[in-house]
Protein backbone atom coordinates (compact mmCIF):
# COMPACT_ATOMS: atom_id res chain seq x y z
CA UNK A 1 0.00 0.00 0.00
CA UNK A 2 1.16 3.53 -0.97
CA UNK A 3 1.96 5.89 1.82
CA UNK A 4 1.36 9.22 0.70
CA UNK A 5 2.57 12.74 2.31
CA UNK A 6 1.22 16.20 1.98
CA UNK A 7 3.06 18.60 -0.61
CA UNK A 8 3.89 21.01 1.91
CA UNK A 9 4.80 18.75 4.65
CA UNK A 10 7.20 16.78 1.82
CA UNK A 11 9.13 20.06 0.96
CA UNK A 12 9.77 20.98 4.78
CA UNK A 13 11.09 17.66 5.43
CA UNK A 14 12.97 18.11 2.27
CA UNK A 15 14.35 21.47 3.70
CA UNK A 16 12.92 23.19 0.84
CA UNK A 17 11.19 26.11 3.61
CA UNK A 18 8.95 26.31 6.69
CA UNK A 19 5.53 24.15 6.43
CA UNK A 20 4.06 27.71 5.94
CA UNK A 21 6.76 29.08 3.55
CA UNK A 22 6.33 25.56 1.61
CA UNK A 23 2.46 26.29 0.99
CA UNK A 24 3.46 30.13 0.03
CA UNK A 25 5.32 28.39 -3.00
CA UNK A 26 3.11 25.97 -3.65
CA UNK A 27 0.41 29.40 -3.92
CA UNK A 28 2.97 31.17 -6.28
CA UNK A 29 2.76 28.29 -8.78
CA UNK A 30 6.58 27.23 -8.26
CA UNK A 31 6.14 23.42 -7.18
CA UNK A 32 5.52 21.13 -9.88
CA UNK A 33 4.88 17.07 -9.54
CA UNK A 34 5.63 15.04 -12.27
CA UNK A 35 6.14 18.02 -14.36
CA UNK A 36 2.47 19.51 -13.85
CA UNK A 37 2.25 22.52 -11.72
CA UNK A 38 0.55 22.16 -8.25
CA UNK A 39 -1.27 24.88 -6.37
CA UNK A 40 -3.86 23.25 -4.13
CA UNK A 41 -3.51 23.00 -0.75
CA UNK A 42 -3.17 19.61 0.55
CA UNK A 43 -1.59 17.61 -2.26
CA UNK A 44 -0.66 14.14 -1.08
CA UNK A 45 2.25 12.72 -3.29
CA UNK A 46 4.06 9.05 -3.08
CA UNK A 47 7.65 10.05 -2.11
CA UNK A 48 8.93 6.97 -3.27
CA UNK A 49 7.17 7.57 -6.93
CA UNK A 50 6.45 11.01 -7.70
CA UNK A 51 9.13 13.48 -8.65
CA UNK A 52 8.70 16.95 -7.16
CA UNK A 53 10.49 20.37 -8.35
CA UNK A 54 10.87 24.18 -7.21
CA UNK A 55 11.79 26.28 -9.52
CA UNK A 56 12.85 23.35 -11.68
CA UNK A 57 15.42 21.89 -8.81
CA UNK A 58 14.40 18.61 -8.08
CA UNK A 59 14.01 18.30 -3.95
CA UNK A 60 14.73 15.05 -1.85
CA UNK A 61 14.69 15.31 2.10
CA UNK A 62 18.17 15.53 3.71
CA UNK A 63 18.79 12.73 5.57
CA UNK A 64 21.32 14.30 8.07
CA UNK A 65 19.04 17.25 10.23
CA UNK A 66 20.68 20.34 10.88
CA UNK A 67 20.46 22.57 13.82
CA UNK A 68 22.12 25.95 13.73
CA UNK A 69 21.89 29.49 15.82
CA UNK A 70 23.35 32.38 13.94
CA UNK A 71 23.83 36.29 14.94
CA UNK A 72 21.75 37.97 12.17
CA UNK A 73 23.02 41.19 11.46
CA UNK A 74 21.29 44.21 10.41
CA UNK A 75 20.50 44.78 7.01
CA UNK A 76 19.93 41.21 6.01
CA UNK A 77 16.75 39.25 5.16
CA UNK A 78 15.63 36.16 6.44
CA UNK A 79 13.86 35.09 3.12
CA UNK A 80 15.96 32.32 0.75
CA UNK A 81 15.58 34.65 -2.01
CA UNK A 82 14.89 38.80 -2.46
CA UNK A 83 14.03 40.55 -5.50
CA UNK A 84 16.16 43.69 -4.45
CA UNK A 85 19.44 42.15 -3.90
CA UNK A 86 19.70 42.38 -0.35
CA UNK A 87 21.79 40.40 2.05
CA UNK A 88 20.29 36.93 2.52
CA UNK A 89 20.98 35.13 5.79
CA UNK A 90 22.09 31.89 3.68
CA UNK A 91 24.97 34.17 2.24
CA UNK A 92 26.70 33.85 5.68
CA UNK A 93 26.63 29.96 5.80
CA UNK A 94 29.77 29.52 4.75
CA UNK A 95 30.57 25.24 4.76
CA UNK A 96 27.35 24.05 5.05
CA UNK A 97 26.00 21.82 2.26
CA UNK A 98 22.48 21.30 3.63
CA UNK A 99 19.60 23.55 2.68
CA UNK A 100 18.50 25.15 5.61
CA UNK A 101 15.61 27.69 6.42
CA UNK A 102 15.01 29.97 9.33
CA UNK A 103 12.61 29.09 11.88
CA UNK A 104 10.71 31.78 11.70
CA UNK A 105 11.80 35.69 11.12
CA UNK A 106 13.66 38.90 11.79
CA UNK A 107 12.74 42.17 10.51
CA UNK A 108 15.31 43.68 7.71
CA UNK A 109 16.35 45.85 10.94
CA UNK A 110 16.64 43.53 13.67
CA UNK A 111 19.15 41.99 14.51
CA UNK A 112 19.88 38.81 16.86
CA UNK A 113 19.23 35.27 17.29
CA UNK A 114 18.01 33.06 14.33
CA UNK A 115 17.52 29.63 14.74
CA UNK A 116 17.72 27.77 10.91
CA UNK A 117 17.49 24.31 10.20
CA UNK A 118 16.29 21.40 7.78
CA UNK A 119 14.07 20.00 10.11
CA UNK A 120 10.15 21.26 8.84
CA UNK A 121 8.74 19.38 11.36
CA UNK A 122 10.49 20.92 14.24
CA UNK A 123 10.48 24.78 12.20
CA UNK A 124 6.38 23.61 12.36
CA UNK A 125 5.84 22.88 15.58
CA UNK A 126 8.32 25.91 17.08
CA UNK A 127 6.48 28.81 15.27
CA UNK A 128 2.85 27.06 16.11
CA UNK A 129 1.04 29.50 18.47
CA UNK A 130 0.22 26.27 20.40
CA UNK A 131 3.46 26.13 22.29
CA UNK A 132 3.89 29.79 22.75
CA UNK A 133 7.89 29.91 22.81
CA UNK A 134 9.44 32.43 24.47
CA UNK A 135 11.85 35.04 22.43
CA UNK A 136 13.68 37.53 24.06
CA UNK A 137 14.60 40.82 22.67
CA UNK A 138 16.83 43.81 23.71
CA UNK A 139 15.33 47.26 22.87
CA UNK A 140 16.16 50.38 22.71
CA UNK A 141 13.27 52.63 22.04
CA UNK A 142 13.12 56.49 22.13
CA UNK A 143 12.02 58.54 25.38
CA UNK A 144 11.49 57.62 29.10
CA UNK A 145 9.60 55.05 29.17
CA UNK A 146 7.44 55.39 32.26
CA UNK A 147 6.33 52.58 34.93
CA UNK A 148 2.56 52.92 34.00
CA UNK A 149 4.10 52.11 30.58
CA UNK A 150 5.58 49.25 31.20
CA UNK A 151 2.89 47.80 33.03
CA UNK A 152 0.79 48.14 29.84
CA UNK A 153 3.39 46.39 27.39
CA UNK A 154 3.42 44.15 30.22
CA UNK A 155 -0.49 43.36 30.65
CA UNK A 156 -0.66 43.41 26.79
CA UNK A 157 -1.46 46.44 23.91
CA UNK A 158 -4.28 46.81 21.22
CA UNK A 159 -3.08 46.54 18.37
CA UNK A 160 -4.53 46.15 14.96
CA UNK A 161 -4.80 42.77 14.81
CA UNK A 162 -6.12 42.40 18.33
CA UNK A 163 -4.23 42.56 21.66
CA UNK A 164 -1.13 41.04 22.41
CA UNK A 165 -0.42 38.56 25.00
CA UNK A 166 0.89 39.15 28.27
CA UNK A 167 4.56 40.22 27.98
CA UNK A 168 7.82 39.81 30.65
CA UNK A 169 9.34 43.14 30.31
CA UNK A 170 12.43 44.54 32.36
CA UNK A 171 13.83 48.08 32.24
CA UNK A 172 17.40 48.03 32.15
CA UNK A 173 18.16 51.78 31.74
CA UNK A 174 16.36 54.30 31.26
CA UNK A 175 17.63 58.13 30.69
CA UNK A 176 15.67 61.26 29.41
CA UNK A 177 16.22 60.59 25.64
CA UNK A 178 16.35 56.64 25.71
CA UNK A 179 15.15 53.57 27.58
CA UNK A 180 16.85 50.39 27.33
CA UNK A 181 14.55 47.34 28.10
CA UNK A 182 14.50 43.33 27.78
CA UNK A 183 11.56 42.26 26.38
CA UNK A 184 9.99 38.89 26.35
CA UNK A 185 6.92 37.28 24.48
CA UNK A 186 5.08 34.20 23.40
CA UNK A 187 4.00 35.33 20.27
CA UNK A 188 5.03 35.20 16.47
CA UNK A 189 3.47 38.37 15.18
CA UNK A 190 4.52 40.92 12.58
CA UNK A 191 7.17 42.99 13.95
CA UNK A 192 4.98 42.84 17.41
CA UNK A 193 7.80 44.09 19.69
CA UNK A 194 7.81 47.60 17.29
CA UNK A 195 4.67 47.68 17.25
CA UNK A 196 4.19 47.49 20.52
CA UNK A 197 6.48 50.16 21.61
CA UNK A 198 4.86 52.33 18.78
CA UNK A 199 1.80 51.91 20.01
CA UNK A 200 2.90 53.47 23.86
CA UNK A 201 4.86 56.51 22.11
CA UNK A 202 8.15 55.39 22.29
CA UNK A 203 9.42 53.94 18.83
CA UNK A 204 12.24 51.35 18.50
CA UNK A 205 15.76 53.00 18.03
CA UNK A 206 17.35 49.46 17.91
CA UNK A 207 16.54 45.92 18.22
CA UNK A 208 18.27 42.91 18.76
CA UNK A 209 16.88 38.99 19.81
CA UNK A 210 18.80 37.31 22.45
CA UNK A 211 16.92 34.04 23.06
CA UNK A 212 14.51 31.98 21.36
CA UNK A 213 13.29 28.79 23.57
CA UNK A 214 16.16 27.57 25.60
CA UNK A 215 18.57 28.79 22.92
CA UNK A 216 20.82 32.14 24.07
CA UNK A 217 22.54 34.38 21.89
CA UNK A 218 25.40 34.48 24.31
CA UNK A 219 28.82 36.00 22.77
CA UNK A 220 28.49 34.53 18.98
CA UNK A 221 29.72 37.53 17.11
CA UNK A 222 27.62 38.84 14.76
CA UNK A 223 27.44 37.02 11.33
CA UNK A 224 28.52 34.30 12.68
CA UNK A 225 27.08 30.64 13.20
CA UNK A 226 27.12 27.56 15.64
CA UNK A 227 25.47 24.20 15.63
CA UNK A 228 23.49 23.29 18.75
CA UNK A 229 24.60 21.09 21.25
CA UNK A 230 23.08 17.80 21.60
CA UNK A 231 21.33 19.07 25.31
CA UNK A 232 20.45 21.98 23.29
CA UNK A 233 18.96 20.46 20.50
CA UNK A 234 17.32 17.67 23.03
CA UNK A 235 16.01 20.50 25.11
CA UNK A 236 14.28 22.44 21.96
CA UNK A 237 12.27 19.62 21.13
CA UNK A 238 11.05 19.49 24.41
CA UNK A 239 9.66 22.15 24.42
CA UNK A 240 6.98 21.88 21.60
CA UNK A 241 6.32 17.63 22.05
Amino acid sequence: MKKLERLQKYLARSGVASRRAAEELIRRGLVKVNGIVVTEMGTQIDPEQDLITVNGKVVKPEEKKVYLLFNKPLRVVTTLDDPQGRAKVTDFLHGIKERVFPVGRLDYLTEGLLLLTNDGDLAYRLTHPRYQIAKTYLASVQGSVSHQLVRVLEKGVELEDGKTQPAQVRVIKRTPQETLMEITIREGRNRQVRRMCEKIGHPVLSLKRISFGNLELGNLPTGQYRYLSRSEESALKKLCQ
